[in-house]
């Protein structure tokens, strides 16, 4: 089949990530042995979803892994003009949830199966496809441990997240946290007898701020991202009882994306500190008063430039060019790289569609995804 007719099939499956995979997982399973090519699933712990892991070619090192995420985002209160999980054609794009990001990655992949099996690969070809990497990258680290832990290493992994073909070498890293501030309740009127959640909230969420122009003030920079400083933004933020009550909590939603050579623990401890430091201060009035921030998600590293000479190689071979990128959106490819994989982001399709109302891919940017996948095949033979 060719990438569209199997991209028509990939979107007609629902994989919002609140709902399983396996449907799309089964199909996939099929397809593969249907071309006599074995597959493995790695599930999540209640077995509602999971990761595909495959290998074609030889049991030898040096071959290259292609990496996509089955799940997709909601399309609630989006106001799409198609059926996002029917895939439409309309002025030479190609309209669906995940078309772009990143199903139509996957259905280049899946395109050259036939071709890639009927040669005599001499380093073989991964496919890992994983469940869960819009909610946090959940899904991937147990499919790279079985990777390391039983196929013999891989020269590069290609993250297939839409970059519009364009190789990048460079991603941030994300953490989500939630922040809760318990005050002490007393009347507006007396102000001096109990601690506001929400007044204290404030400080926290103006330190968040703070904290990036102290990044930049410190030349803590990387200008080969346009923002070039980790960032921290609060995204939600709810708290108080009424106008004149002292409110007794207030939480805020807020988010990280730390530059590779940053990290999370040096970021946010910053925050840390000084969310201990108001802590101490406010439970010598009365030691009710509480800060306790939680992470949301698992840190989700992030990409450096770094130990990816052979996987740079590798694109430059199958694209013809060497201009590299940096991107601000976290991807699995950092979770290749600390499990000491070379790791790659390359991919059809451009990121300004996804997750939009009408997301789509043009059949351009497919038709250059299939190239890559072919060359790819002749490269390892």
């Amino acid at each position: 089949m060719s990438p569209t007719e199997l991209l028509t099939q990939l979107v007609a499956f629902d994989t919002v990530s609140r709902n399983s995979n396996l449907e799309m997982i089964a199909y996939l399973e099929r397809y593969l042995r249907d071309y006599g090519i074995d597959s493995e699933r790695i599930e999540n712990d209640d077995g509602s979803r999971a990761n595909l892991l495959a290998r074609i070619g030889p049991e030898v090192e040096g071959g290259v892994v292609i990496s996509g995420h089955t799940d997709v985002v909601p399309v609630d209160g989006q106001p799409w003009t198609t059926d996002p999980f029917t895939l439409t054609e309309r002025d030479g794009k190609l309209f669906g949830r995940g078309s772009c990001d990143m199903k139509g990655f996957i259905a280049c992949a899946l395109a050259l199966v036939p071709d890639w099996v009927k040669r005599e690969l001499k380093r073989p070809i991964y496919l890992a496809f994983s469940y869960d990497e819009e909610i946090g990258c959940l899904g991937a680290p147990r499919m790279i441990e079985r990777l390391v832990a039983n196929c013999p290493k891989p020269s590069a992994v290609i993250v297939g997240e839409p970059t519009l073909m364009q190789p990048v070498t460079q991603q941030k890293g994300i953490t989500s946290l939630r922040t809760v501030v318990t005050g002490i309740e007393a009347h507006s009127s007396q102000i001096n007898q109990g601690i506001s959640a929400i007044h204290v909230a404030a400080r926290l969420v103006t330190k968040i701020e703070a904290i990036m122009a102290e990044l930049v003030d410190e030349e803590r920079c990387n200008h080969a991202f346009n923002v070039p400083h980790s960032s921290l933004h609060v995204g939600k933020i709810q708290g108080g009882t009424a106008i004149n009550i002292m409110a007794r909590q207030c939480s805020f939603e807020w988010e990280i994306r730390h530059l590779p050579e940053d990290g999370f623990d040096a970021v946010f401890q910053r925050f840390d500190d000084y969310a201990r430091t108001v802590q101490d201060e406010l439970k010598q009035r009365d030691s009710r008063f509480a800060i306790e921030t939680t992470q949301l998600t698992h840190v989700v590293p992030g990409l450096s430039h770094r130990d990816n000479a052979q996987a740079i190689a590798i694109c430059e071979q199958l694209l013809g060019k060497r201009e590299l990128d940096a991107v601000a959106y976290a991807t699995e490819a950092g979770q290749f790289q600390n499990a000491g994989l070379e790791a790659i982001i390359c991919g059809p399709g451009s990121i300004t569609q996804a997750h939009q109302p009408d997301e789509f891919i043009s059949i351009e940017q497919l038709e250059q995804g299939e190239v890559f996948m072919r060359r790819l095949g002749e490269a390892l033979s």
